[in-house]
């Protein structure tokens, strides 16, 4: 019967540590959600830049619209404005927008903007994501400035999005897998 017992508690252990695990690893977080919805949009955008042939980097659908290239640069320009906010500091760039016109040099730019953010969104807690910033005079969340940047950017890559379909290209978010 000792052997049956200790089977019991033995199995009863595993099961125990088993669903301990499995919450841990499906356990949500705001930060990590928040990571996880800024990751999807950035990895849309960078991927549309590299795709949209040079020549359509200049193109607007209409003279008072941005160009596809300025698209690019201004969402570069709001990574680094959105997330040295958060990290409490000045932009280390600005004037991609209006400064670079070369899809190399703003594919370059909206890459290295990612990557500035990256850092951010990566290191962000939920603790840390509760305490406040002051953007445009009003005190804000650092959670909600990364949710501000997300949702800035997904705008964008929606403009993003007409202006390759106006071209002819299929964008990433809509490419086959």
């Amino acid at each position: 019967d000792w052997e049956i017992e200790s089977m019991k508690l033995y199995l009863g252990t595993l099961t125990i540590l088993c669903a301990g695990a499995l919450a841990a690893q499906t356990a949500a977080s705001v930060s990590a959600d928040t990571k996880g919805l800024y990751d999807g949009v950035k990895n849309n955008v960078v991927k549309a830049a590299e795709k949209m042939p040079e020549e359509n980097y200049g193109f607007k659908p209409v003279e008072t619209v941005r160009s596809f290239g300025q698209l690019v640069g201004h969402v570069a320009d709001a990574n680094y404005m959105f997330c040295s906010a958060v990290k409490g500091e000045k932009a280390p760039v600005s004037g991609i927008e209006k400064g670079k016109s070369a899809k190399a040099d703003l594919v370059q730019a909206l890459k290295d903007s990612v990557a500035y953010c990256d850092a951010v969104y990566t290191g962000m807690t939920d603790a840390a994501g509760s305490q406040t910033v002051n953007f445009f005079r009003r005190d804000r969340t650092k959670i909600s400035m990364l949710n501000f940047n997300t949702s800035h950017t997904n705008e964008h890559y929606g403009n993003i999005v007409t202006y390759m379909r106006l071209k002819g290209l299929v964008p990433p978010s809509s490419a086959p897998r």
